[in-house]
């Protein structure tokens, strides 16, 4: 039965059913979470979420095993999943280049290349709480020395879901907060964390489109960049695109924006190809994370 405005012939809005679905809506999750694999077996990832291009998590801790998880960090002696310093045995490859991004309390962005020792020294001498900052971004795997990349082997999971090629597989190591934008990559990737904590929130192509737009809107642009870029990490396009992810927004009449994972050493999470992520370091100490870039096609 529909209710109309007294001589009007319009509809009429109950405010008791409206308010009810609005309440209704507003406590439906903005981001919801993420299934979770039921083991981590190469079939459980090809068929349930490589195949279908489906966001998931691996079963907690996973990758804790892998060599680089132990050997490269402090764990806290009395603080779960908290990382307070690199370990001493990256400092034998201190001579090795790596991408840093330095950013300054002035919103100065810099993005170069310089020795892992210049970072290894800020790591220790940092906190937190320190105004100007570095960051390993997106360091090449295949930039550091043979020792270091042996810690990092690359997981049957990736190997035996597509073809086996691996297009990239790079490296962020920094202190929280640390902060990736919104942003698509061109291939399916499996996202490891190594140490610390990291929150990754994901859309889908459409939805992450439409975000994109509305930042694009905002600023004026026709054109910004979907991928990682100097240009998203200063000035007013950091803003608003932290602001599109993180900001507390809800999505279309309080219902869900998309997902968001919850990452500790040895998590992971795959992200299919086209879909959007934002990612943010979160809590003390030190947060690491690898990804694998894999090829779409599937192997004979």
């Amino acid at each position: 039965m529909k209710l109309y405005a007294t001589g009007s012939g319009m509809p009429f809005r109950n405010p008791l059913v409206f308010s009810l679905r609005r309440s209704l809506s507003s406590a439906l999750p903005t981001w919801r979470p993420l299934t979770v694999l039921p083991d981590s077996s190469p079939s459980s990832f090809r068929d349930l979420a490589f195949v279908p291009s489906t966001p998931a998590l691996l079963p907690p801790a996973t990758f804790k095993g892998l060599p680089a998880v132990q050997k490269w960090f402090y764990p806290h002696p009395s603080k779960a999943d908290q990382y307070d310093a690199v370990h001493d045995y990256l400092q034998s490859f201190g001579s090795a280049t790596v991408l840093l991004e330095y950013s300054s309390s002035t919103n100065k962005f810099v993005r170069s290349h310089a020795p892992l020792s210049l970072f290894l020294e800020w790591v220790k001498h940092s906190t937190s709480e320190t105004k100007d900052r570095l960051y390993l971004a997106q360091t090449s795997l295949e930039d550091l020395p043979q020792a270091l990349r042996s810690d990092l082997p690359t997981p049957t999971l990736v190997t035996s879901s597509g073809r086996g090629d691996i297009y990239a597989t790079n490296l962020w190591i920094g202190r929280p907060p640390t902060y990736t934008p919104l942003h698509r990559d061109p291939n399916p990737n499996l996202f490891v964390q190594l140490a610390g904590s990291k929150t990754v929130r994901l859309m889908d192509p459409s939805a992450g489109k439409s975000a994109f737009a509305r930042v694009q809107a905002s600023l004026g642009a026709a054109a910004l960049t979907k991928f990682r870029g100097e240009e998203m990490m200063q000035g007013r396009e950091r803003e608003v695109l932290e602001e599109e992810v993180w900001g507390g927004g809800d999505g279309v009449e309080g219902g869900s924006r998309g997902f968001e994972a919850q990452l500790q050493a040895g998590d992971a999470v795959f992200i299919p190809n086209g879909w959007w992520h934002s990612i943010k370091g979160t809590g003390e100490g030190v947060t690491a994370s690898v990804s694998w870039s894999a090829s779409t096609e599937l192997s004979k």
